[in-house]
């Protein structure tokens, strides 16, 4: 099974994907992680400030694969990352679709106006970001706002995070 947790920046992917990484005992992957590595190691003019949809688009073809690969092996991953794209099901034959699931993680305008100061202290929760001067009141505001209105328009499965942060539990 391959589990997979999109969404906006700072909504709490990786905390989630360590969460059902500690519940399922399936091993996580972090889409930044391969950004960085690709980026660092040359295989690539890409930066860690380029648009989302260059990354996405440079990023999802070698995340795809290796989600075939996964469930070819009848293995069990749990991926996470903003570089999912809404339309990601369309890539997939049925016999992938089955053992794939996908959420996308995205806060409501009214949950972050009141919860600012809390989504910045747990920015760091399970990794130490090393720049995290994008994220203003109006960014992650923004974000979110075209996270939601995208995840709607595909149709997607998403969880929107309102009143109380209440991961959603495992599919």
């Amino acid at each position: 099974m391959v589990l997979l947790i999109a969404g906006a920046s700072h909504t709490g992917k990786t905390a989630l994907a360590q969460r059902w990484m500690e519940q399922l005992g399936y091993p996580y992957f972090s889409i930044d992680h391969l950004k960085m590595g690709l980026i660092r190691s040359g295989h690539t003019e890409l930066t860690p400030t380029s648009d989302d949809r260059e990354l996405t688009t440079f990023l999802w073809p070698i995340v795809r694969e290796m989600i075939k690969t996964v469930v070819e092996n009848r293995q069990n991953l749990i991926i996470e990352g903003c570089y999912i794209p809404f339309d990601w099901s369309k890539d997939f034959e049925e016999e992938y679709l089955e053992n794939i699931r996908y959420v996308c993680l995205v806060m409501s305008e009214d949950y972050i106006k009141r919860h600012f100061d809390d989504i910045r202290r747990y920015a760091n929760v399970i990794e130490h970001r090393l720049d995290d001067g994008d994220c203003t009141l109006e960014s992650v505001l923004r974000d979110n706002a075209e996270t939601l209105a995208l995840a709607r328009a595909h149709g997607v499965n998403y969880f929107l995070i309102d009143d109380a942060y209440e991961l959603p539990v495992h599919p």
